[in-house]
């Protein structure tokens, strides 16, 4: 058999041995899977987790869209009888200004103190943000804030203000929105007509006619970085509320000015030193505006903003507010005296120029002047004396001021001597109680007087035996000053009224007011101020007395001198006075012929220079 070679069977051989393929052992080869799923696992959870975490913090954002559309309470203005602003309420909103209108340095001075780079950032700074994370380490304690204008805006128009992360990231993405649909002036004038600056007021133009009198495009420099320091704290800073602060953080902002290259350093200096507030509004004038507040939704129904001119008079207002508040610190204190309430009513139609509730509206508003119900005494005597002339006397007739007991019940008349018969001058002059009850017995009873008191315009709970002549009634003070108008006037009964004017956006609105009526004759309305005035000229009143003036009045005081009254007149106004104490306890031998007639003759005495 035949041998074949190798070569001639498997062909030539290779001129070099072959390469092995490198292999992978099954160990790699697990690794190398593990961390692919490992990946994918990562990567599955980590979108759950981001999905998560972005459903929990955008589930309840507000549709930017639908939150830029205003949204406010219809704003009112009250404004004292020469138009000074005395008070606002609801959101108040000013014309809308655009950014062209407006001096350059009104978004000036905000982005010089609240954001240097507002041009330059894409809505979020994290350059802002680590220099006020530094700052804020080096102080221990917040000290800056890194938040954009964008951010703030986002805030103001979308988000409530608590602090949390949660706040933070919607803030954050709602700033990233506004910036991708607006450009920057655009952000600027929305955050210009919307940004909140204090007392109700929002947008600059509302601020600076509130603050300054004057429309946003007319605002100098000075005011300009008042309002611009604002946003940072609107309350702490408010003109009004606290002028020296205001103007403090106002010159803050013009050396943030200076510092950005805005305006020099002189000019700053220079501005800083022009800065001068308007006077403050009455301070306690808070009672005031409550009361002509009360039922503006049945007099305006439906008007949306209103701008009210009153009646109150600022000057009379300070002299009210100083004066009882002297007494009430002084004489009052030694008196163990802590309230007090005053009403200037114009006798000729019923305009309340003045009124304070209490002591200190701040510390408390309750207004004693139009909501407590108090026994007025002998403050209500002279119904009992109107009836009386109805019944056909005069101030010349004579009544008995002897001793009187009634059922049991002896009405006293303190130190006062009897002599018998006295003319009815004589016993208002002196308030006799025993001649007071005889007065209303003539007169037809109780029934009869409460009915004189109610047609004068007093409204109260009247007690239905002979006390009422001695003032066992309760009424509160705004209507006994009212009721007494009709015998300072000439005979008409008037219902007190706070507003003068009223405007809404669209029109000058009508003003529901009563015209005076009348409710006695001149003859007796002129026998009544007869006998006031000798209650000033020769009885208790006379501390009520002025140099120079004819003026009436007449005295109350309670039992136990629990309140004290004075309601007085002179050719313009009806004054009243009533001191006490909320709690009713006596005060120190305080009657209506002391501190009450005392405080009546300054007021009318300083009212009158």
């Amino acid at each position: 058999m035949r041998r074949v070679s190798a070569r001639a069977s498997h062909g030539p051989a290779p001129s070099s041995p072959p390469v092995a393929a490198p292999r992978t052992t099954p160990r790699r080869r697990g690794g190398l899977l593990r961390l692919f799923r490992l990946v994918v696992l990562l990567g599955v959870w980590g979108g759950l987790a981001f999905g998560a975490a972005l459903l929990f913090f955008t589930w309840d954002m507000p549709r930017p869209e639908e939150a830029l559309v205003a949204t406010r309470r219809p704003s009112v203005t009250l404004e004292a009888t020469d138009g000074r602003l005395l008070s606002t309420s609801g959101d108040l909103y000013g014309e809308r200004v655009r950014l062209a209108d407006l001096p350059a340095f009104v978004p000036g001075a905000l982005m010089a103190v609240e954001d240097r780079r507002f041009r330059s950032h894409f809505g979020l700074d994290p350059v802002g943000l680590a220099r006020a994370a530094a700052a804020n380490w080096r102080a221990g304690r917040v000290v800056q804030g890194g938040s954009t204008l964008t951010q703030q805006l986002a805030k103001n128009l979308f988000l409530t203000p608590e602090r949390n992360m949660r706040r933070k990231v919607q803030e954050a993405l709602l700033a990233l929105w506004l910036e991708s649909r607006f450009t920057k002036d655009q952000l600027l004038e929305i955050y210009l007509n919307r940004v909140y600056l204090g007392a109700g007021a929002y947008g600059v133009d509302a601020a600076a006619r509130l603050y300054f009198g004057v429309p946003a495009r007319r605002l100098s420099l000075w005011q300009a970085a008042i309002l611009a320091g604002l946003p940072k704290a609107p309350s702490r800073y408010n003109p009004r509320a606290a002028p020296d602060a205001a103007m403090r953080r106002g010159a803050e902002v013009l050396d943030a000015m200076a510092a950005a290259a805005l305006i020099t350093t002189t000019r700053a200096r220079q501005e800083a030193e022009l800065m001068v507030l308007p006077p403050r509004p009455s301070g306690d004038a808070g009672w005031f505006a409550d009361w002509v507040q009360d039922d503006l939704a049945e007099s305006f129904p439906g008007t949306g903003d209103l701008v009210l001119r009153t009646t109150l008079d600022l000057k009379m207002q300070a002299v009210v507010e100083a004066r009882l508040g002297a007494l009430l610190a002084g004489p009052g204190a030694a008196a163990h005296v802590t309230q007090g309430a005053v009403v200037v009513l114009q006798a000729s139609d019923g305009a309340v120029r003045a009124m304070a509730g209490g002591r200190d509206y701040r510390q408390s508003p309750f207004n004693r002047a139009t909501l407590a119900r108090r026994q007025p005494g002998s403050a209500f005597k002279p119904f009992v004396w109107l009836a009386a002339l109805e019944r056909g006397m005069d101030p010349s007739s004579t009544v008995s001021d002897l001793p009187l007991t009634l059922g049991g019940w002896s009405p006293g008349n303190g130190r006062w001597r009897a002599r018998g018969e006295i003319s009815l001058e004589d016993a208002l002059a002196h308030s006799i109680n025993t001649s007071a009850v005889r007065l209303l017995l003539a007169a037809g009873g109780a029934k009869a007087v409460a009915a004189v008191a109610e047609r004068m315009g007093l409204h109260g709970r009247f007690a239905d035996n002979a006390s009422l002549a001695l003032g066992t009634a309760e009424v509160t003070l705004l209507d006994l000053v009212a009721a007494y108008a009709p015998f300072a006037n000439g005979g008409l009964r008037v219902t007190p009224y706070g507003i003068a004017r009223a405007e809404s956006a669209e029109r000058v609105l009508a003003v529901p007011l009563t015209a005076p009526t009348r409710v006695i004759s001149q003859e007796h309305a002129a026998e009544m101020r007869r006998m006031l005035a000798a209650v000033v000229e020769r009885g208790t009143g006379r501390a009520a007395a002025v140099p120079g003036q004819r003026v009436g009045g007449k005295t109350g005081t309670t039992q136990d001198s629990r309140d004290a009254w004075f309601v007085g007149m002179s050719s313009r106004w009806v004054i009243g006075i009533w001191l006490g104490n909320d709690n009713a306890t006596p005060m120190d031998d305080v009657s209506g012929g002391s501190l009450p007639a005392r405080l009546f003759r300054d007021i009318l005495e300083e009212t009158a220079r």
